[in-house]
């Protein structure tokens, strides 16, 4: 029988980056900002981690694909602000040529 010998370098998962990922995917189902934030915080620290265990922790690609959910679940929340603000002008400047400030208006022209 061979034994098999134990080098006790068993990589272990960073936690942070399962919370970075849980965050990703948070951000889409029912935490649009606050999702987003939290798995770039996480990303970000798993990251580091990772690098300054020298090979000891993984989870590398989860922390990735947290971040990358994060950044585009900050741009589309960006996006949305945008949209937002634009309508809301649109609605408020049709008010003030067709409601009642309409007649304001045209008198002055």
């Amino acid at each position: 029988m061979t034994e098999q010998i134990s080098s006790g370098s068993d990589q272990t998962t960073s936690p942070w980056s399962i919370v970075s990922l849980v965050g990703g995917i948070a951000n889409f189902v029912g935490f649009p900002f606050w999702g987003a934030v939290i798995a770039l915080i996480a990303g970000y620290l798993a990251k580091s981690e990772i690098e300054k265990s020298e090979g000891r922790i993984g989870g590398e690609r989860l922390a990735k694909a947290g971040l990358i959910l994060g950044w585009v679940g900050i741009g589309l929340g960006a996006l949305t602000v945008c949209l937002g603000i634009l309508m809301f002008m649109g609605i408020i400047g049709s008010a003030a040529l067709c409601g009642p400030l309409g007649h304001l208006f045209n008198s002055i022209r």
